[in-house]
């Protein structure tokens, strides 16, 4: 709701702010769950790593790791009305960049919550 929408608003940021922002964040549980399992299956590497460190390990794993990326983005796609899907077929490509940068930010802005449980 915060973010502005005026008629110099390109087609591209509209969509985001309308249609990503909101799934996104409807789907936080899901996607902080889905890094969650993405940790585990990597041998739980990331918590050695320094905070700088852990930020370029949520980059690389969303950004170079294909099948985990294209996991992300069918949890965001499979949100889509018919009408947003139709808006996001006809330019993809820079949806897609926009929608896992979203991503990316959303994860690191919470990396407290991917601390290592501690046994009891």
């Amino acid at each position: 709701p915060s973010a502005r929408i005026t008629e110099n608003t390109g087609d591209e940021e509209t969509f985001q702010n309308g249609t990503l922002r909101p799934i996104i964040k409807f789907q936080n549980t899901l996607l902080v769950a889905a890094f969650k399992n993405y940790i585990s299956k990597h041998k739980n590497s990331f918590y050695g790593l320094s905070n700088e460190k852990r930020f370029e390990y949520i980059e690389n794993a969303v950004q170079k790791n294909m099948k985990f990326r294209n996991s992300l983005k069918g949890m965001v796609i499979g949100q889509f009305t018919i009408e947003e899907y139709g808006t996001y077929i006809k330019n993809s490509s820079a949806i897609n960049k926009r929608m896992m940068n979203m991503v990316v930010e959303r994860l690191k802005d919470q990396i407290q919550l991917f601390e290592e449980a501690i046994p009891a």
